[in-house]
């Protein structure tokens, strides 16, 4: 969302028309505090409608980029907050954005704007027909969520429902706001057993299928799958909603790498809590070469994710005699045997013959490399042994 302003600036010269002095509630006149701040401060508290309109405007600006000027502007919540509040819907946008930016990146400011009551007008706007100030309203929980003290708040307050709908009939950035919201709810376990209660899969798959695989709405859709089917109903959930499990597997062949990782993380959980039930439907969408690339190219966390659900995706997942030895070789070739379908079985065989060749050649370069902070008399065991293994 776009957390810039631009507006003409009404003239606060004289008292009369509400500009007030320099002992105002608000301390304002600060050495230091630059004359913006002071001035925004001073309309903020003016009786007149227009002031506070333009005070808003005013510290949205100032506090887009400014960590400074959010800190100094701090003083402005309650005010802000009473703008939620009036009957006039034309004040609500502009506060509710100077209040979103004031929260950015700054914790005290996001702890005292729910302190101020904030929470309540903003989930009443989560309901509005207007959409942008739905979309305010829900950037702005998205930003509030990010507090740990504010997270069962927020929960407590019943956006959770209202976030989950959101993500059903939400605008495009609305529906991306929410299910990074929820995902920020989520890691309380309280959090997540209310989001389970919404039946919110369906919801997410949706979202999930249809935007970009490497986007940060990917990751936190993963993110947010991966803790709920932590749950039997967030298993069975996920298994139903048709194309679901793809969903997930294309994450994790061309998300970034914290999308795989919460990607393969899900699979995992799955086939950990009922290897049984649900390694076919996993087999089926073709995971095995996202699963290959993942143990070479993946975070420390995904390789070893990758690695243990290879382990349970073949025919038996225990170890075997150590006449054939439990390499990731031998895994996926008792994997690939049981694959149907030429195609995704040619695909897996090749990937698994190109890991071996980037194995041998990273072997290559690294002893190459060793060779060369040796004496020239050490020198030569190594280039044979560098050459033994590139000639094999």
């Amino acid at each position: 969302m776009d957390i810039s302003s631009s507006s003409s600036s009404p003239s606060s010269s004289s008292s009369s028309s509400g500009a007030l002095s320099p002992d105002a509630t608000l301390d304002a006149d600060t050495p230091r505090t630059p004359l913006a701040v002071r001035r925004a401060l001073q309309l903020l508290q003016s009786d007149d409608p227009d002031f506070k309109l333009q005070a808003a405007r005013d510290i949205r600006r100032l506090t887009k980029t400014s960590q400074r000027c959010r800190r100094q502007l701090s003083q402005a919540v309650g005010p802000l907050v009473s703008m939620l509040r009036l009957d006039s819907s034309e004040s609500h946008e502009p506060a509710l954005l100077a209040l979103l930016n004031l929260a950015v990146k700054d914790e005290k400011n996001k702890i005292s704007i729910v302190e101020a009551g904030a929470l309540e007008p903003i989930i009443s706007f989560l309901k509005s027909q207007n959409t942008n100030l739905q979309e305010c309203a829900t950037a702005s929980l998205l930003t509030l969520s990010a507090s740990a003290t504010n997270k069962p708040i927020i929960c407590a307050s019943g956006a959770i429902p209202l976030l989950v709908e959101i993500l059903r009939d939400g605008s495009p950035q609305a529906k991306a706001d929410a299910v990074m919201a929820l995902s920020n709810l989520s890691t309380r376990t309280d959090n997540l057993r209310a989001i389970l209660e919404t039946n919110p899969i369906p919801f997410i798959v949706d979202l999930l299928k249809t935007c970009k695989k490497s986007s940060k709405t990917a990751e936190k859709c993963c993110a947010l799958i991966e803790s709920l089917v932590g749950f039997d109903e967030g298993r069975t959930a996920l298994t139903s909603e048709e194309g679901a499990v793809l969903a997930v597997v294309e994450v994790l062949e061309n998300g970034n790498l914290q999308s795989r990782e919460h990607a393969v993380g899900a699979l995992l959980t799955m086939c950990e809590s009922d290897r049984c039930k649900y390694r076919e439907p996993i087999l089926r969408e073709g995971v095995i070469p996202g699963l290959l690339e993942l143990t070479v190219q993946g975070t420390p966390k995904s390789q070893l994710k990758a690695r243990n659900l290879l382990q349970l995706l073949r025919e038996s997942p225990y170890p075997r005699s150590e006449i054939q030895p439990d390499t990731l070789e031998n895994i996926v070739c008792n994997i690939i045997s049981q694959i149907d379908g030429d195609d995704q079985s040619g695909k897996a065989k090749k990937m698994l013959a190109e890991m071996v060749q980037v194995s041998m050649e990273q072997s290559l370069r690294h002893l190459q490399q060793r060779a060369l902070v040796f004496t020239p008399t050490s020198d030569r065991p190594i280039a044979k042994c560098a050459s033994e293994v590139s000639s094999k």
